[in-house]
């Protein structure tokens, strides 16, 4: 059996996959939290003890860049090495891959119930495919056809200089700036951006915060899913956290446009990662395509660019047992 795992910021999965039913068929499957405990192998000893498995090869995508099979942690900090993984859980092989590597290849194994259209365009074959996934931080990936099959690629491009698209942005980037010598992407288009979009609005005096939600925020050691939660209620309706979210998506749009641009991705664009999802009803609307395709003089590519929101909370791990299986 291969052991596959999703190991982010937030939470670490795992799963095994028998070779003869696919990586959308597990075995015995856990989550973890990562924070906490003391590294990856501490807690696949334990999936392992739970399970009573047996396994001889495992394939993890990490959320940070492998090099020479070594991954220090971007959100988690886990330095994890091939070999040493392979000495402390007793594995014959150990594979180590970016996570969006992970989550690039599970695109390739999705079904139509596992993805959402917001720009309907047809995918050209043999395209190339971006992907951009917010969650706790802001990862992005491509995927490149050789002529016989895709192969998926890391990037780190949510690390890049945030490039503001309006005055809004521009304040934005500016209070970021009070505090930190680089603004990314990733610092205002992730679980990490949202609580600094709200920061702003609040402290620039453009919202005002209601005193029940104070309350809230007062005592929480994440703020994002309160702030996205009172945006999407509609009793007591919360403005300032509306409009967080309305700046946020912008920035998503605009970004998503980017690696539409760079990449010419016209197998498409996916964007995954946790916080998508849950703001389906934002994502739908202008702000999202206005800013996807405010683009200048080539605007008018964007149009022949799909766009597609992936459902499916397991892409990554189903990336990494499709890798692992040898299916893709």
């Amino acid at each position: 059996m291969l052991l596959a795992g999703d190991i982010g910021g937030t939470k670490t999965v795992l799963a095994l996959y028998r070779p003869e039913d696919g990586p959308r068929v597990s075995v015995a499957e856990r989550t973890y939290p990562s924070a906490g405990s003391l590294g990856l192998a501490e807690i696949v000893h334990r999936f392992l003890r739970e399970t009573g498995a047996s396994v001889e090869t495992a394939v993890f995508g990490v959320a940070g860049p492998v090099v020479d099979r070594h991954v220090t942690g971007t959100n988690l900090p886990w330095e994890l090495d091939e070999v040493g993984l392979e000495g402390e859980l007793g594995l014959r092989s150990v594979r180590l891959i970016n996570d969006l590597v992970a989550l690039s290849y599970g695109v390739l194994v999705l079904e139509d119930q596992d993805l959402l259209t917001l720009n309907d365009a047809p995918a050209v074959p043999g395209g190339t495919m971006g992907v951009i996934a917010p969650g706790t931080g802001l990862g992005e990936g491509f995927l490149v056809w050789d002529g016989a099959r895709y192969r998926a690629y890391p990037s780190e491009g949510g690390h890049s200089d945030f490039a503001p698209g309006d005055e809004l942005q521009v304040g934005l980037l500016s209070y970021l700036y009070r505090e930190l010598d680089h603004v990314s992407w990733e610092r205002v288009c992730s679980g990490v951006g949202i609580p600094n979009i709200y920061g702003y609005l609040r402290a620039s005096g453009r919202e005002e915060e209601p005193e029940w939600l104070s309350e809230r925020l007062a005592g929480a050691s994440d703020p994002t899913p309160i702030i996205v939660e009172a945006a999407l209620q509609e009793d007591p309706a919360c403005p300032i956290c509306r409009a967080t979210l309305d700046v946020f998506v912008a920035i998503l749009g605009a970004e998503t446009g980017n690696m539409g641009l760079r990449l010419m991705a016209t197998g498409g664009v996916y964007i995954g990662g946790g916080i998508p999802p849950r703001i389906l009803s934002y994502l739908r609307g202008a702000t999202f395509q206005r800013a996807f395709r405010r683009k200048g003089r080539l605007s008018y590519v964007m149009e022949a660019i799909p766009v597609r929101v992936i459902l499916n909370q397991q892409v990554a791990l189903l990336g990494a047992a499709a890798y692992g299986l040898g299916v893709v």
